[in-house]
């Protein structure tokens, strides 16, 4: 009401009307999803069989020639066996089992690489907690030195090690082979598990100890089965290197203690091409390391994916 006793009309505020709410944007699509889009698409699909096909050949190549005689092998190829298998059989197999020399080098390989492999992991596996988690003098300073020693060839202590050997009795032993492997293999066993184990959430172990488990307890009932990926790996990637290694058995192992490397190397300096004796212990030589990758595939993918996972 004004002064006048006049009542004013106040003209009503008309309410502004509401925005429309934006269109919503249709969700990313997750990476994996489209990972697993661009792989089930069947021009990805029929690389990826192209690609098998070309590493497999090789490997099939191998398999028919040892079930060939070596008459058979000198005439024709291979690939004649797959129109006419009775050129198959297991004699090769039979001949090479009988050869006393390439079964214990066979034997000599497993003694190597079986040893090497599980002191390896376990030595790492030891040592990779203690640089990730444990506090000690000096420990950045060893974890240095440990790095760098990822840069020094092998080449470089052939020599002063086999003297050393020498001096101590190992030189030409099965002992001395596995103790050159172990020394080399350590600093990047312990390297790749020291950072993976770095990566286990730190109030997950404080748990543990305030729940009064002791540094093994913690170790053995926490770190190995989450660090199990990781572990698979690397014991996977060392048996392999030891597997395959000639230029370390050359040097370090005798007559008594080579492994099948050497031994076959051996047979075709002396043989030239004796196919029905380097077949066979080749294609054996092979499947090896191929059943013991695809056993522990599973647990070999997941430590490949484990850093994109976390």
């Amino acid at each position: 009401m004004s002064s006048h006793g006049t009542i004013e009309r106040r003209t009503p505020r008309t309410a502004t009307p509401a925005r429309p709410a934006p269109f919503p944007s249709p969700p990313r699509p997750h990476r994996r999803s489209r990972l697993s889009r661009l792989l089930s698409s069947s021009v990805v699909q029929g690389l990826l069989i192209l690609v098998a096909l070309v590493w497999i050949t090789p490997l099939a190549g191998l398999l028919l020639s040892s079930l060939r005689s070596e008459r058979d092998n000198a005439s024709d190829g291979w690939w004649t066996a797959l129109t006419d298998p009775s050129q198959l059989s297991l004699d090769n197999y039979g001949a090479l089992l009988e050869d006393s020399g390439l079964a214990a080098a066979f034997g000599n390989t497993v003694l190597i690489s079986v040893p090497t492999t599980a002191l390896v992991v376990a030595v790492a596996a030891l040592a990779g907690y203690a640089f990730a988690w444990l506090d000690f003098p000096g420990r950045d300073g060893i974890f240095l030195v440990v790095v760098g020693l990822l840069v020094v060839p092998v080449q470089i202590g052939l020599l002063p090690v086999a003297k050393l050997f020498g001096a101590i009795g190992l030189f030409g032993t099965i002992a001395g082979v596995v103790l050159f492997h172990v020394a080399y293999g350590l600093p990047f066993a312990i390297f790749l598990l020291r950072n993976y184990f770095a990566e286990i959430p730190r109030e997950m172990l404080e748990a543990a100890r305030m729940d009064g488990g002791s540094e093994w307890r913690i170790f053995s009932r926490l770190v190995l089965p989450l660090g199990r990926p990781a572990i698979a790996s690397l014991a996977i990637f060392q048996f392999l290197w030891v597997w395959n290694d000639m230029l370390v058995a050359l040097l370090f192992a005798d007559s008594d203690s080579q492994p099948l490397t050497v031994a076959l190397q051996s047979q075709m300096r002396q043989f030239g091409s004796n196919i029905g004796v380097l077949a066979p212990g080749a294609f054996l030589s092979l499947v090896v390391p191929l059943i013991v990758f695809f056993a522990f595939q599973r647990h070999f993918v997941q430590g490949v994916m484990a850093g994109s996972v976390k």
